[in-house]
Formats: C-alpha cells, structure tokens, sequence
C-alpha cells in the first residue's frame, strides 16, 4: 500500500476467511479490504471483484480462484498462506498474477513455523523460490515432473494446477511455451488423453541433465507411430545406456499412443481395474473377438466406446500398458 499498489492475500480456506479479513482489518485500519471466494453469489462475486479492479479496496482476500483470468497491473504485492498445501503449478500460477506492470511486486509464500515440511512440500517451496527468471515455467515444469516423478505420472494421484490438467495436455503447454518464447506460432496436436496408473519416468541417474529430460518426455508425447518410439528407445539407449524399468514403462506409454493414434482412439482411462476406449466403433466380428479375450467387456454403441475389466494382481505396472495395447490391436485387426 505505502507502494501505491493493491495487494492479493490468498487464504485458501472459505470456511475461515471472513475471519481473516477481520483480522487484518484489524490489524490495518486504514486499508480498505474486501472478500472473494468461489462459493459466493456469482453476482456478489463479481461485484467484489470489479469494485477491488477499479480501486474501491487495497487488499483482495481470497482463494486461489485469482491463479488464472485476473490481471490487475495494479497489484504487486502477493501473500499466500499455507503456500505448503498447493502445487507448484497453482504456486507459479498465483506468483505470475503479480508484477504486470512496470513496478518491482513481491510475493511472500508463508507455511506454519512449529510444523515440519514435507519433503515434496519443500522441494515446491524451493523450486518456487530460485526460478524467477523469465521462461522459469519451462524449469518448474520439468521440477514438478520430477518431484513427482516416482509417482503416477499419468494417473489420479497427480496434484497441482499443471498436473492438474493431464500430462498430455501439460506437455501440449510446454511445447507452446517453448514455440512462443522462440516467437514461433505453436501447433494444434490433435487431443489425446490417456489416464493410466503407472509409474513412467526418467530417473535422475539414467538421464542427469533436466533440460534432456524434458526434452525426451516432450518427444515421447508427440509419437505417432512404433516407429517413433523404436527411434526413441534406440536413441536412449546409444546416449545413456541400458534402460531401467520406469523408462521401460515411459516406452511402453508411448506405444500405447502410437496404437490410439494409428486406429483413432482419443481417449484411454483406466479406473477401478477397468479401461475404457474411446471413441470406438466395432463390427459384430470385432465385438465377439474382443469378447473372446476379455469375456467383462462392454461395448456401448450410442456412446461409442468400450469398457474392458483389467485382471487384478497383474504387476509390474508395465504389464498393464502392455495389456492394454494388445486390447487395441485387437481392435484395430477388424
């Protein structure tokens, strides 16, 4: 406020954040605060927002709904508490909803004293704090892959605004970043999503160069053939030696992209030991060989896809991909 600028305080909690907006009222009498949260009246809501747009109010409390569609070149100081509990991707998000204008903006990222970090909160906080140069959104989006990249990198246990919205279309962000940065116009690829719980990475000591790293995932994620992913593995294996397991996995994902694109599948998920394939449109000679190898499957000919029961206990988690390809082979042999 003493910079003649309007201030975000971001209190991701709807249930306490009246309170907080007391307090600081409290605590600052002078400035002019107003509330905004997802879960207010939508007229009310946007009220709130225009009247803190036009400068009727100093400071916004709110959630994270500011991370995306809100520019304001007047707010240059951030604070976010519990900045612990959200994801990078949110974190990046919010950090870049300041410093619009020409004015020096601050953000401060607050976790609780007398509570010990977790591991992966630490390395967000970390990451957060030395990328802030421009372009830092390619590295943060290498670091998030990496922090977690032990996990379901393609499943539901993803966390984050980036991770968020699917690997697929996280690397599609990527590649536009780069293309716009290099003042080139990014490409459309057609839409593809595939949602299966894997464990599909790069580990640090088989490629140690996070910009090679990103770069492979980025190549994995635009095949279209067997072919492309021949080339990869082969590739791999010259510049870093004998693949381990989860890049196997990496591999095996991409062929599974291969097979969507060469028959027109757009959309693979796996969830509650079942796989659904879509969009799909079988023969009756079709329809009774996929019975044969899976006697639990489900064509829905209004929606046109196919719902297929994967066998429990089946490990390693390579085997499911593997299982999967072989089930759209069959579909693609009709």
């Amino acid at each position: 406020m003493l910079r003649d600028g309007q201030v975000f305080w971001v209190h991701n909690r709807v249930r306490s954040i009246e309170d907080r907006a007391r307090e600081l009222r409290e605590l600052v009498p002078e400035a002019r605060i107003i509330v905004a949260h997802g879960q207010m009246d939508e007229a009310k809501l946007e009220r709130a927002v225009q009247d803190f747009w036009e400068g009727k109010y100093d400071v916004l409390v709110c959630t994270t709904i500011i991370e995306s569609g809100i520019d304001m070149p007047t707010v240059n100081t951030l604070v976010v508490e519990r900045a612990d509990l959200l994801g990078l991707g949110q974190l990046h998000q919010l950090r870049g909803r300041v410093g619009r204008s020409g004015q020096r903006a601050y953000a401060y990222l607050f976790h609780p004293r007398d509570r010990a970090l977790s591991e992966h909160a630490y390395e967000r906080l970390r990451t957060i704090g030395e990328a802030t140069e421009l372009g830092s959104g390619f590295k943060i989006a290498m670091r998030d892959l990496e922090i977690r990249g032990a996990g379901n990198l393609l499943g539901e246990a993803q966390s984050g605004h980036i991770a968020a919205v699917g690997y697929d279309l996280y690397c599609q962000l990527v590649t536009e970043a780069v293309a716009e940065m290099k003042g080139e116009v990014p490409k459309i690829p057609v839409e593809l999503k595939i949602d299966v719980p894997i464990t599909a990475f790069l580990p640090n000591d088989y490629v140690a160069k996070e910009e090679l790293r990103l770069d492979a995932y980025r190549r994995l994620v635009a095949v279209r053939t067997h072919a492309d992913v021949r080339d990869i593995e082969a590739e791999w294996q010259d510049r870093f030696g004998e693949l381990p397991e989860p890049a196997k996995s990496l591999l095996m994902v991409g062929s599974l992209r291969a097979e969507c694109h060469r028959i027109g599948l757009r959309e693979i998920i796996v969830s509650d030991n079942r796989a659904k394939l879509s969009p799909i449109t079988l023969k009756a000679s079709e329809s009774m060989r996929l019975v044969r190898l899976s006697p639990s499957a489900t064509y829905r000919e209004q929606s046109n896809d196919l719902s297929i029961a994967i066998p429990r206990g089946q490990e390693p988690a390579t085997y499911l991909v593997g299982f999967m390809q072989e089930l759209v082979e069959e579909v693609a042999l009709g």
